[in-house]
């Protein structure tokens, strides 16, 4: 590309306010399929939408990314068309672009802090990680970076989540032996089992385990750590030095209403577990009994609830309710799968809180009697406190309930770990770089954090990958390790 033309690209690329839109189903057909809902960027589209970029010094797109992406470089090889570089400079740092590309709230991370979003829209910083991890997939067999020579150490990775990918990979490429131990019979934790396939595709999930594979990371399925084995065992039978624990937050909880335990009442857990993990998005393939009926509700406002919701379409609920007790404008889900589940169908109920599920003579869910809900002062998390109407009960016709209000750390390893210190609600206690309360041990993401997203749980794998290898390098001795109260 000559100069001139980069010039004129440039000039074109800050004339362009808005992104570059992305193709997709329409909302009337995917409401009934289980196909990837976006269908990516073309190679023009990419490199349209990678010229709004425009390079600048300070970066402050990169200080947004919990994996430390070198995202200026990563798109100007898009600009310069040069898709391999482009795929290269994201794995330095991120060995799973495909999906990041496709679930990370980049509107709360990377592009939040994009300068061209002080005028118009910020750079389609997700979009074009997608397309550039899409593209490598397209070539054939993903391009394999040099890793460091074998160190003799070995590691531990306790959950195959996206925070324990991520740290296994990092370690990977210093010369580490890494086995990587999954309570499930796949790999993704919850890229598998709580990210529906119209928004991950479960190849998606194989093609970045593969990748790992080639890194030379050892995957065992099957194996619930902390019933099979112990850490202490792991470490004098097998010969681990060091472990990195990111079992997440897969204790799902209830609202603790009359009713609960009716038959058609879900957790958001079970129900997307069987759509997704025991592939009830298949029907033709897999016999996994999900029911939905004709009229299912969602209670909750965040990602999970929309999976949720869009979920039950696909699997032939005729009408879906999210019933949110907040207003539209407080709900925490990403504005693009708010959109999409309005855009499918999906009926809204906000300002509403169950108060009790309601049963038939034989054990069914028949109905949710709800409250009005008005916004009051502020809570502790800076959102308007909703306030019961008194007087305001309503009954909604249902025929299946789902609870999407959140989940609680997985209790099992840390309770077969009575040394692990962990906090009122359960959780790991760790430090800023992922120590434990047992030198050598680091956890990290939802296990630590509560339930959070998958980037940030990336960004603790990452992190404690690097405390992992300071301590077996021997920057960092036991003697430093701090002292947990």
């Amino acid at each position: 590309m000559t100069e001139e033309e980069r010039k004129r690209r440039k000039r074109e690329g800050l004339q362009l306010l808005e992104k570059i839109s992305m193709p997709e189903q329409e909302p009337e057909v995917r409401a009934r399929n289980f196909k990837e809902v976006p269908h990516g960027y073309t190679a023009e589209m990419a490199v349209e939408e990678a010229w709004r970029c425009i390079q600048c010094k300070n970066s402050p797109c990169v200080q947004g990314c919990p994996v430390e992406i070198d995202i200026p470089a990563f798109i100007r090889a898009i600009q310069e068309e040069n898709f391999q570089e482009s795929v290269d400079v994201i794995k330095r740092t991120n060995a799973l672009p495909a999906v990041c590309g496709r679930v990370c709230p980049q509107e709360e991370q990377c592009e939040k802090l994009c300068v061209r979003g002080k005028k118009g829209m910020p750079v389609a910083i997700g979009r074009l990680e997608r397309f550039a991890a899409d593209w490598e997939a397209e070539q054939g067999e993903a391009k394999v970076p040099e890793t460091a020579p074998p160190n003799g150490h070995k590691v531990a990775v306790i959950g195959c989540g996206p925070g324990g990918m991520t740290c296994a990979g990092d370690l990977a490429l210093l010369g580490y032996e890494v086995h990587v131990y999954e309570a499930f019979h796949a790999s993704g934790g919850v890229l598998r089992y709580g990210i529906p396939e119209f928004r991950l595709p479960k190849d998606i999930v194989d093609r970045e385990t593969h990748y790992l594979e080639q890194l030379g990371v050892h995957f065992h399925y099957n194996m619930v750590i902390g019933n099979v084995w112990t850490l202490e065992e792991m470490r004098e039978e097998e010969g681990f030095e060091a472990f990195y624990i990111g079992t997440g937050a897969g204790l799902p909880w209830f609202m603790k209403i009359e009713g609960e335990n009716l038959n058609g009442v879900y957790s958001a857990n079970e129900f997307l577990t069987r759509a997704n993990l025991m592939r009830a998005y298949d029907p033709d393939n897999y016999d996994t009994p999900t029911w939905v009926g004709e009229n299912t509700a969602v209670v909750g406002g965040g990602n999970v609830a929309m999976d949720s919701a869009r979920t039950a379409l696909r699997l032939g609920a005729e009408n879906v309710y999210i019933v949110y007790r907040r207003s539209w404008e407080q709900m925490p889900a990403r504005d693009e799968e708010m959109e999409h589940a309005r855009e499918e169908g999906v009926d809204f109920r906000l300002l509403q809180n169950p108060i009790a599920i309601l049963g038939d003579e034989k054990g069914w869910v028949k109905g949710v009697k709800c409250i009005k809900m008005e916004l009051g002062e502020p809570d502790a998390s800076g959102r308007r406190r909703p306030v019961p109407i008194e007087g305001s009960e309503f009954v909604l016709d249902i025929d299946c309930f789902i609870v999407a209000i959140g989940n609680g750390p997985n209790p099992l390893l840390p309770d077969a770990t009575p040394e692990l210190k962990v906090n009122k609600w359960g959780n790991i206690t760790a430090d800023e770089i992922g120590r434990t309360s047992i030198p050598g041990v680091f956890a990290g993401g939802d296990i630590v954090t509560g339930a959070a997203t998958v980037i940030e749980a990336m960004g603790a794998g990452k992190i404690a990958a690097r405390g992992i290898h300071d301590y077996l390098d021997g920057d960092m001795s036991e003697t430093d390790w701090p002292a947990f109260e």
